[in-house]
């Protein structure tokens, strides 16, 4: 585990600036350390993510990715170490925690669509109760989002009535919606049927292309390869190796990044 830390940092280190250089620094995870219970899942995490930059994080299952996407929002506590959002620390509960919490958008594995609302009534509540836009404002705005990741002819269905594929892309327009700094996405497509799943990366390579801020936890390495600027490969809870996806795939300088691209990339 010592060897695998060292290369670790030594790895951070080495990633080249224009891998990060896209921006001002929007998030940044300073010696973050969580447990569950006895479960040490993060480990003096330190990470920075640049605005319009495009961060994918991959890794085996129990590395601690999801835990890491969800402190950045609170969702999850942290033990020890500090997080800052446009150079801010992040709030631990009140209504600065809900004011913070607007400016990050969060696409789950789940959609987390509320099922007695349309699709249009899902994509205007937050900016009509939180940003106190007017109906008619957030009904517009509402529209142009749900055209924008190809489904406003749904507008008027509920939930239930949608593929999974289709109900994905509404909570991204939700999550837009809200105008956020940065969008957090914990797997996004694992929930997904196979022939849904590049209709949803179809839109956040879409979102990446326009500048977005993504935090990105997926398992499709096609996504990782085409629309990061840096991959996060995390394992034991720690961030072992960060690199720009050319260099990542094609030559990874840890053992443990070595063994889980073999593994995956071969079946």
């Amino acid at each position: 585990m010592a060897d695998e830390t060292t290369r670790a940092t030594e790895a951070q280190a080495a990633a080249p600036d224009s891998a990060r250089a896209t921006g001002p620094a929007l998030v940044r995870l300073d010696r973050v350390n969580k447990h569950f219970g006895p479960l040490h899942v993060l480990r003096d995490i330190d990470l920075t993510v640049r605005a319009g930059e495009v961060v994918v994080v991959i890794g085996p299952s129990g590395s601690g990715k999801s835990t890491l996407c969800r402190t950045i929002n609170r969702l999850e506590s942290i033990d020890s170490g500090t997080i800052e959002l446009d150079g801010r620390p992040l709030p631990e509960e009140g209504t600065a925690l809900a004011r913070l919490r607007s400016e990050v958008g969060m696409v789950f594995q789940s959609f987390n669509l509320f099922a007695h609302k349309t699709v249009l009534q899902n994509v205007t509540l937050g900016p009509t109760r939180v940003r106190k836009l007017s109906r008619d404002e957030a009904q517009q705005l509402g529209v142009s989002l749900l055209e924008r990741v190809g489904v406003a002819n749904q507008k008027d269905k509920y939930p239930a009535q949608l593929s999974g594929g289709q109900q994905q892309r509404v909570a991204i327009a939700r999550a837009l919606a809200m105008k956020p700094k940065v969008m957090l996405f914990d797997e996004p497509t694992s929930a997904l049927d196979p022939e849904m799943i590049n209709e949803v990366l179809d839109v956040m390579t879409s979102l990446a292309s326009e500048g977005m801020t993504m935090i990105v936890v997926t398992h499709e390495m096609g996504f990782a390869r085409r629309a990061a600027d840096r991959v996060v490969f995390m394992a034991d809870g720690q961030i072992v190796e960060e690199a720009p996806p050319s260099s990542f795939f094609t030559n990874p300088s840890s053992d443990r990044a070595r063994d889980f691209l073999s593994k995956i990339l071969t079946h």
